[in-house]
């Protein structure tokens, strides 16, 4: 039996280059770094750091997907993709916040009156 191992003859989208990693590994460091500088050398007010946080974080993630993962929706090969990201992104919602809902309950009925 004779088993091909030739990756040329997948019809499913191909990775990125060299050039490719290297631009979500610069613009992954360039992220964060900004969120350090946010942190520990108070580039923005206390009441907006949190947010330019979490939109650093976004955009983070959108760079490792993209980048690294090779995820987009523009290949129809890509589709089964994008539909596990989307149920991946599902369920963990449901449970951060399942849990958060479950310890302020906790949190309500613990508590001296």
């Amino acid at each position: 039996m004779a088993h091909s191992n030739s990756h040329a003859l997948h019809s499913e989208a191909g990775h990125g280059g060299i050039g490719s990693y290297l631009v979500g590994f610069v613009l992954a460091v360039a992220l964060t770094a900004a969120a350090f500088g946010v942190v520990m050398q108070g580039w923005l007010p206390a009441g907006s750091a949190p947010l330019a946080l979490a939109a650093l974080a976004v955009v983070q993630i959108v760079v490792h997907l993209v980048f690294f993962l090779h995820m987009s929706v523009s290949t129809s090969g890509q589709r089964w993709n994008t539909l596990a990201l989307a149920y991946t992104v599902l369920a963990a919602m449901f449970l951060v916040f399942g849990t958060v809902w479950v310890m302020h309950n906790v949190s309500m009925n613990m508590m001296s009156r």
